[in-house]
C-alpha cells in the first residue's frame, strides 16, 4: 500500500485498491514520504470510512490531535467491543476522537457540562455506561484530569448511537419511553422498585424491547387468545396497569395495543 498523505509520525493515509484508508502504528510514517510503501505487518490499526468527507474530517483531526487521545479512543473502542460483543464501525473512532479532543480542551479550562440523559443511561444502558466509566478512567490515567461522571455518560451515548445506526433522536425517545412506562408501573402499584433485583433487570429489558418496537414503528396486531383472558381474571391489577400504559402509548405514539381491545 502506497502512502498518499502523511498525517504525523504515527498516522498515514494509504491507497488500498481504489480506496483510501487511514493506518496507525507507532512510528509508521517516520522518515517516510508520499509514494513510499507501507506493509500490512507494519500496521497496528486500519480505519475505513465510508465517504471522502469523513476521511478528510478524520485526517484533519488526527493531524491536529495528540497521539495520547487516539490511544484513549482505540482502547475505549476495544473495551466496548469486548463488553458489547459487537464490532463497532470505524466511524465511531471519528466521532469519539472529536468528542474527547473537545472534552479535554473544555475540562482543562474547568468547564464541566451536566448531561440531561445521565439518569436514563445509567439505569437503562448499564453496559454502555460501564464503557463510559472505563473511558473516563483512561482520561484520568493518561492526562491526570479529574472527570465528572457525566463525562462517562457522554462517552456511553456514542456507543448507544452507533448501535442505533447513529439515530440519536430515536435513542433518546427509547430511553424516555422506558422511563415513562416504569413510572406508570411504579405509581400504579405504589411500590418502589428494587433496582438491584433480577426481576427489575428483566422488566427493564422487556420494556426496552417494547419501546424499541414502538419507536421504530414495528408494532403489529397480536393474536388474541385465552391467555389474555386468563391474565385479566387472575391478575386484575396488572391488567389495569397495562390499560394505563396502553393510554400512554396511544397518546404518544398514536398506536393502539390491539391485543387488549376485547377487554375494554
Amino acid at each position: 500500500m502506497k502512502i498518499s498523505q502523511i498525517l504525523n509520525n504515527n498516522v498515514a493515509v494509504v491507497k488500498r485498491g481504489s480506496n483510501e484508508v487511514i493506518v496507525y502504528s507507532k512510528g509508521i510514517s517516520f522518515l517516510k514520504k508520499v509514494g513510499d510503501e507501507i506493509y500490512p505487518e507494519e500496521i497496528q490499526k486500519t480505519y475505513v470510512l465510508d465517504s471522502h468527507d469523513k476521511l478528510e474530517h478524520f485526517s484533519y483531526l488526527l493531524s491536529n490531535t495528540k497521539d495520547e487521545y487516539l490511544q484513549i479512543v482505540n482502547q475505549i473502542i476495544e473495551y466496548g467491543e469486548e463488553v458489547l460483543k459487537e464490532k463497532m464501525y470505524d466511524y465511531l473512532s471519528l466521532t469519539l476522537l472529536d468528542h474527547i479532543d473537545f472534552t479535554i480542551r473544555r475540562m482543562k479550562k474547568g468547564q464541566f457540562i451536566g448531561n440531561p440523559l445521565s439518569y436514563q443511561v445509567k439505569k437503562f444502558y448499564p453496559l454502555h455506561y460501564q464503557i463510559g466509566l472505563f473511558g473516563m478512567r483512561l482520561i484520568q490515567q493518561y492526562l491526570s484530569i479529574d472527570c465528572p461522571e457525566d463525562e462517562g455518560v457522554a462517552i456511553a451515548l456514542h456507543f448507544i448511537n452507533i448501535q442505533s445506526e447513529n439515530k440519536m433522536e430515536e435513542s433518546i425517545q427509547v430511553m424516555d419511553t422506558v422511563k415513562d412506562i416504569l413510572a406508570i408501573i411504579k405509581y400504579h402499584f405504589q411500590k418502589p422498585f428494587d433496582e438491584n433485583s433480577i426481576n427489575y433487570v428483566r422488566l427493564v429489558t422487556h420494556i426496552q424491547y417494547f419501546a424499541h418496537r414502538l419507536v421504530h414503528n414495528e408494532w403489529g396486531e397480536e393474536q388474541e387468545n385465552e391467555f389474555y383472558q386468563q391474565i385479566y381474571k387472575s391478575y386484575p391489577q396488572a391488567y389495569y396497569c397495562v390499560q394505563k400504559i396502553r393510554k400512554y402509548v396511544k397518546d404518544v405514539f398514536k398506536c393502539d395495543l390491539l391485543m387488549m381491545k376485547k377487554f375494554i
